[in-house]
């Protein structure tokens, strides 16, 4: 009996968990990328594995199903593979959103009404120093969102693929995808030099190049590069213990202005660095790092945790996030060329909602109900087939 060929066109975290995902299914799996696993932005995120700030709708239901599935794959991962496990650093410690002024406490508790089926549980100032003793004292409304974890997620992406080369996945580095063949209106395989890889599917899970590439498809999508910039101290173990963000950082995410938005994200790591954001502008691919931009990051940090002042900044790096116009991913087969899937669109979310995605793409690929409506993923919505600007 003959498997479905399925060419997944990027090893970034969605890539590699759309990949372990199918060829548990059966699928017979090729992973192409240009480069090498999680080289791209991937290896620039956080690893947030998020419900706190997700409002409500589709990207809500996703998000809490991935936060389900994480701690199943992180299982399931180590029982192939503990030291690959190890290496995600899955540390489900919760997240801790506050607002400093009396208008953000009333829009954060009214933000937190909306989400159904979150828990989201109010902190009193005692509680809070006990959680953050380093966090300013200056809060009017603090919430605790225990749901939320982190992952490493250069780490995670390799477990995730080791796990789907492990059930017969096969991966293609520094492969440059060409062209495409097409018959009758499908996508037959992907041009990639000197040969024809074949495939009865498509996934385009090139992150924020999704737009690029599938021009080069010939079915071209409106996703376009975001930028964010993080910067880490020197290990400095226990200073922070959960994520802690202001509530700001929700209107920053959702902001539609390609101008700079910034915010302050703070959370350390299993190493104890701790790491500073975040911010969001729309410059194309210009990898510059600015120093003001930089600046505008530690500022609003410093307002929640003054001590940091003192923190020795060991690296500052930057990346880019698929935006879509409308901030909600891109998840289903293109209706202008057949066989051509679409995986993308997650902004700074994907890697937190990088395992429910390629849980619903598995479901819609073998014709299972989905664990949740998709509809409002589809790539036929005007922001994702909207002429691309820039």
């Amino acid at each position: 009996m003959n498997r479905t060929r399925v060419v997944v066109l990027g090893a970034g975290i969605i890539g590699a968990a759309c990949a372990r995902e199918l060829s548990r299914a059966g699928f017979d799996v090729v992973v192409v990328d240009r480069g090498r696993p999680a080289g791209g932005t991937t290896s620039h995120g956080e690893g947030n594995v998020l419900v706190s700030d997700k409002g409500p709708g589709a990207e809500l239901e996703l998000a809490k199903l991935s936060v389900r599935l994480w701690p199943r794959v992180v299982a399931e991962i180590a029982d192939e593979d503990a030291h690959a496990a190890s290496a995600m650093e899955y540390d489900p410690k919760g997240g801790i959103v506050v607002a400093t002024t009396d208008d953000g406490a009333r829009a954060l508790t009214a933000f937190a009404e909306t989400q159904a089926g979150v828990r989201a549980e109010p902190l009193s100032p005692k509680e809070l120093a006990a959680a953050e003793p380093a966090l300013t004292r200056d809060v009017t409304t603090a919430l605790h969102y225990p749901e939320d974890a982190q992952v490493q997620p250069a780490g995670a992406t390799l477990a995730l693929l080791a796990s789907a080369l492990r059930h017969g996945a096969r991966l293609r580095t520094d492969t440059e995808v060409v062209g495409v063949t097409v018959h009758s209106g499908r996508i037959t395989g992907v041009r990639v030099p000197g040969e024809i890889i074949e495939a009865d599917v498509v996934v385009n899970a090139a992150g924020p190049w999704a737009g690029q590439v599938s021009a080069l498809l010939g079915a071209p999508i409106a996703v376009r590069p975001r930028r964010g910039e993080v910067l880490v101290t020197m290990p400095m173990p226990g200073v922070v213990r959960h994520k802690v963000y202001d509530a700001d950082y929700v209107g920053a995410v959702g902001a539609d202005s390609g101008d700079l938005r910034t915010s302050a994200v703070v959370e350390s790591t299993w190493g104890g660095t701790v790491l500073i954001g975040s911010s969001r502008r729309r410059v194309g691919f210009d990898d510059t790092i600015r120093p003001d931009v930089l600046s505008a990051i530690a500022a609003k940090a410093l307002r929640l945790f003054p001590s940091l002042a003192d923190a020795a900044i060991m690296r500052a790096y930057g990346g880019f996030r698929p935006y879509v116009d409308d901030h909600l991913p891109v998840l289903g087969e293109d209706p202008r060329l057949g066989n051509l899937w679409h995986a993308t669109g997650h902004e700074g979310a994907g890697i937190g909602l990088s395992v429910g995605t390629a849980w619903l793409l598995r479901e819609l690929l073998t014709g299972a109900e989905p664990a949740m409506p998709v509809g409002e993923f589809t790539v036929d919505r005007p922001a994702v087939l909207a002429e691309v600007a820039g």
